[in-house]
């Protein structure tokens, strides 16, 4: 089964941004980007909801155009559409996810420490 993805030009900023809107969305979407390159399972995320609460977050990500979701077997597979992202929004992803991080928006980012003086 295929679950249906928005191609590039279908992908709108309002879309984006909405669904970028949530904590445990950027939570996630850290989380993908701290993988980069790799597929991840919807049990990787397990800590930031329960499975009927991701299903949803992840559909909206999915909708939006966020995330690729791929179906194997019983399992859903996880990947960011940074490519295509930064395709369609140049260094909206990246301005997104730092902005997130230093507000401690997602979990186990680093933000950054003011050194003494």
């Amino acid at each position: 089964m295929d679950l249906p993805h928005p191609s590039i030009d279908q992908i709108s900023l309002p879309t984006v941004l909405g669904a970028l809107g949530d904590t445990t969305r950027l939570a996630i979407v850290g989380e993908l980007a701290r993988h980069e390159g790799r597929v991840l399972p919807c049990s990787h995320f397990l800590h930031l909801g329960s499975k009927s609460n991701l299903s949803y977050h992840l559909a909206k990500m999915r909708e939006a155009g966020v995330v690729r979701v791929e179906c194997c077997g019983t399992r859903r597979l996880i990947s960011l559409r940074r490519a295509d992202l930064d395709t369609r929004f140049p260094g909206l992803l990246d301005s997104i996810i730092a902005t997130a991080a230093t507000r401690g928006a997602i979990p186990g980012s680093q933000t950054p420490t003011s050194q003494p003086a």
